[in-house]
């Protein structure tokens, strides 16, 4: 089964997003990192016949242009739940990872109406303390490989791979719109820790060990943060679990959107 290419029209500005079973439910919306959705949807093909999934490139990223209006991440999550409202999706399950899920937690603060559960992974948005985070900006594109993942085979066969122009083009564009995003203060809201306390959703932190863009103790002060909330944390594993272990971290999510 293969996801279908579609495209939705959001505050004047298309959106193009990809769909898998579409008439199934219960619908699994997933919002992708800093370096888009390409390499999560081997991934979410574990879920193809069980539930409907949703993967929309976000404004600016993948092949949704970058609309005049998209100025900081509240301008994203506002996208998004006009994205969630436009489709109509209700008893929504919202998996987020990295960039995607800091926009998650902006979008559940702000309304959680339409959200049966919701899945955040190595989630930026916070800081615990002085406990730095690494420097996505300041790393090479063979560096960025090497720090984002904990097995250094996997990042051998990573670099390896070859790349097509338009890849090119689209990692350059991901980057120019995350660095919009995020260039100031660095991957974080200082307004958002305060708000937390409206997600009342069930709501699952998940987080790789050896993440070493956002440290560990990033997602234990987050789930200390969201009421409810519980913490997994995956041993062996990076900031990109979706790559580097999908069938663990497949279990952890169907766990929590059959639990929700």
């Amino acid at each position: 089964m293969d996801f279908i290419s579609r495209e939705l029209v959001v505050a004047g500005s298309p959106v193009h997003y990809r769909e898998l079973g579409a008439d199934l439910r219960p619908t699994l919306l997933f919002l992708h990192g800093a370096g888009g959705a390409e390499s999560a949807l081997p991934f979410l093909q574990r879920f193809a016949g069980q539930l409907r999934i949703i993967v929309p490139d976000l404004p600016g990223f993948g092949r949704s242009p970058d609309p005049a209006w998209l100025d900081n991440i509240h301008d994203a999550a506002y996208a998004c739940l006009d994205f969630i409202e436009s489709l109509d999706l209700r008893d929504l399950h919202l998996v987020g990872t990295s960039l995607g899920g800091w926009i998650a937690l902006e979008l559940a603060v702000r309304n959680a109406s339409r959200l049966a559960s919701l899945t955040v992974i190595g989630a930026a948005g916070i800081r615990p303390g002085q406990i730095p985070t690494g420097d996505l900006f300041m790393w090479s594109p063979e560096e960025r490989v090497r720090r984002l993942v904990a097995d250094p085979a996997l990042a051998e066969r990573i670099l390896a791979l070859p790349q097509t122009p338009e890849q090119s083009d689209i990692a350059m564009r991901n980057h120019f719109t995350t660095a919009k995003l995020c260039w100031e203060p660095r991957f974080f809201d200082p307004n958002l820790e305060k708000w937390l306390h409206r997600i009342r959703v069930p709501t699952h932190v998940i987080w790789g060990a050896e993440d070493r863009l956002f440290p560990v103790e990033y997602g234990r002060k987050l789930a200390g943060l969201l009421p409810g909330s519980r913490l997994s944390l995956m041993a062996g594993c990076g900031h990109l679990p979706q790559v580097e272990h999908p069938d663990r971290l497949a279990e952890l999510v169907g766990q929590w959107v059959r639990a929700a």
